[in-house]
């Protein structure tokens, strides 16, 4: 038995597969293994049939992976597609902006406490330097440039065409990679804007449905969650 091990041992040392790794690009990605922001390297693969350990024959291609360049852990493609912790964090915050200012647009910027509260929110998701002036002034120009909708689209009638579209693109990109408690607190937030000056205008419902729809919250929780604004705790 021990003889027929050594044989095989001897047979795998002889020759066998080795994979040889080609370099075909390189980024910054979020690694699953070391649960933060890492440099990767995209590589290719090579199969080759090894004698007494130098290559010899082809045996076809593998990959493509991302390789973590610190842990070293090999990752399908697609791993790419979540973003890095930097990137999560600056959608975010635009995410916070754009519900701001299309709850605003909804509700009118004639209220002080409205835009107080509304420059507080955004300064919570980490744009320090944000104002009142500067949010009365983007929703100004934006009402100045880009009339209300078509009417198919009550948001749109709400806030604004680019707004309601805006809405959908900041929001639909960020939904799949955060937790619905995370959801739910952005559209809070913008529920605790239009609350700011008494209850809900149907603008604001109109503007904080779509909010709720666009962060793929079904149409009863988004219902819920908007009532349980009006309760203080």
């Amino acid at each position: 038995m021990r003889a027929a091990k050594g044989h095989r041992a001897r047979r795998l040392r002889i020759y066998g597969i080795r994979t040889v790794w080609d370099t075909v690009g390189d980024g910054e990605f979020f690694c699953p293994c070391c649960g933060g922001d890492r440099n990767y390297r995209r590589l290719t693969g090579r199969h080759r049939l090894t004698v007494l350990g130098l290559p010899l024959l082809a045996r076809g291609g593998s990959g493509p992976v991302v390789a973590c360049a610190a842990c070293g852990t090999h990752f399908a493609p697609d791993t790419l597609d979540h973003p890095t912790t930097t990137r999560f964090s600056a959608m975010l915050r635009e995410a916070v902006h754009t519900v701001t200012l299309a709850v605003l647009a909804a509700g009118g910027t004639t209220s002080r406490t409205v835009l107080e509260t509304a420059a507080a929110v955004v300064r919570d998701a980490g744009l320090d330097d944000c104002s009142q002036e500067q949010l009365f002034t983007i929703v100004e120009v934006l009402a100045a440039d880009t009339g209300p909708g078509d009417g198919t689209d009550p948001a749109a009638e709400a806030c604004g065409a680019a707004l309601a579209i805006e809405l959908h693109e900041v929001l639909e990109p960020l939904a799949p990679h955060l937790a619905v408690p995370g959801r739910e607190a952005v559209l809070l937030r913008g529920a605790r804007i239009a609350l700011a000056d008494g209850p809900y205008t149907q603008a604001e419902r109109h503007v904080l449905t779509t909010v709720g729809s666009a962060l793929q919250l079904c149409p009863a929780d988004t219902a819920k969650l908007l009532e349980a604004a009006r309760t203080p705790s």
